[in-house]
């Protein structure tokens, strides 16, 4: 669900019309609703409020330091796989203790800046990472909080390039060495062994594959603890759908009933780790049309996005409704919705059917919050776009638009 509805012909995000942001702000252009943010919040811990929890929202999907901060408020940890990341979960005040650093490639000094910080625990996803985690701790004196990243080998029935839980994945240690892992890592000085986890792909539209690694992982929870090793934590990562088109995503209630049950009987606190289900549909790509071009029977409509904006249509092939701010009574025409990048891949749309706007037309790319904004480049040496919350009457610019000096302004001639 989101709160980016037509009135009177004009779309709105809340109670502020489309075309008015754009003309305050410009376009390119990222728009997100602070309602659906919260109402998105509130649907997560609302289907496991039967249950310990933790939400630690996945800050890859969008690390926008207004939303991070939105969170934080409401209570929410934060899913981390960079230094970077962790560095903007702290600014934007989400406590060290609600934080959880996944990832395969963790580097020695981002351990460190962990440690140093007190994270939640370390999702460890090799045996060497683990060693080296032993090695950075031990120079400072201190137990590292781990949980082993499990690779359960199961089918997520997701796009190839986000798909993370099969054995062909590079992602987590493999399900059946998982307890020689942590027979070795009792053993390691600086080691504290507090959970397990396993996160098995992102856009999932069917939630059973979720019950088949709930019972992989409740087995091996139970197979660990009779090492005499007591568990705190089970992270069932995230990766529940959202809509971009006639998708049917499932409920985060429906998402419940496949792990609570398993949950109760290890006694663990759960651990959740939501990213484009909670921002995906609260954000919209505002962008202009400066020309309509027809080429050998084809039709384009070049805006001014492209590729550098959003990434997602070139990268994944993946679909974006498009609907323009002002509703236009104008013929239904097929056409390739393109953007400026001196690239042949760079598509918002392609073969779309939709009302033909006319030059200067703005269009809301939709469902465009999560990996927008956090996968745009500077390709073509294109600033990146500004970013504005909106909460009911209220707009707010939260991150300006680059300038061609922000471009040039670390290098060094």
């Amino acid at each position: 669900m989101h709160l980016f509805t037509y009135k009177n012909r004009k779309l709105f995000a809340e109670d502020v019309p489309l075309s008015v942001i754009a003309e305050e702000f410009g376009t390119p252009a990222y728009v997100y609703s602070q309602a659906t943010l919260e109402r998105h919040i509130g649907a997560i811990n609302g289907a496991f409020e039967g249950v310990g929890h933790l939400t630690c929202y996945s800050v890859k999907a969008n690390s926008s330091g207004a939303i991070l901060s939105l969170f934080a408020g409401h209570g929410l940890g934060a899913d981390i796989v960079s230094g970077g990341e962790l560095f903007r979960a702290l600014r934007a005040g989400i406590p060290a203790g609600r934080i959880v650093y996944s990832g395969v490639g963790k580097t020695p000094s981002e351990m460190e800046y962990a440690l140093k910080h007190g994270i939640l625990m370390f999702n460890v996803e090799s045996e060497s990472e683990l060693r080296t985690i032993n090695r950075i701790a031990g120079t400072m004196n201190l137990r590292a909080p781990v949980s082993f990243r499990i690779n359960p080998d199961v089918d997520p029935k997701t796009h190839p390039y986000i798909s993370t839980g099969l054995k062909k994945n590079k992602f987590g240690i493999p399900h059946h060495e998982a307890l020689r892992v942590c027979r070795e890592a009792a053993g390691m000085p600086h080691i504290e062994i507090i959970g397990i986890d396993a996160h098995i792909g992102s856009q999932l539209l069917d939630v059973t594959p979720f019950r088949e690694v709930a019972e992989r992982l409740g087995a091996l929870v139970e197979e660990i603890q009779n090492l005499g090793i007591s568990l705190k934590y089970i992270d069932f990562g995230g990766g529940l759908g959202i809509r971009y088109n006639t998708e049917s995503p499932p409920d985060p209630t429906d998402w419940a009933l496949m792990i609570i049950p398993v949950i109760r009987k290890t006694g663990c606190t759960l651990i959740l780790e939501p990213g484009r289900s909670m921002v995906g549909n609260a954000g919209i790509l505002l962008t202009r049309v400066l020309y309509i071009k027809s080429n050998g029977g084809k039709t384009f409509v070049i805006v001014d996005a492209g590729m550098n904006d959003l990434a997602r249509p070139s990268l994944y092939g993946s679909y974006h409704a498009i609907l323009p701010a002002q509703e236009r009574k104008t013929p239904l025409r097929t056409v390739d919705v393109v953007g400026p990048i001196c690239e042949s891949g760079d598509f918002i749309a392609k073969d779309r059917e939709m009302s033909m706007p006319e030059e200067g037309d703005i269009l809301a790319v939709m469902s465009a919050g999560a990996y927008g904004m956090s996968m745009s480049s500077n390709y073509n040496s294109r600033p990146r776009a500004a970013e504005i919350m909106v909460n009911g009457s209220e707009k707010k610019l939260i991150t300006d638009r680059e300038t061609w000096e922000d471009l040039v302004r670390k290098e060094r001639m």
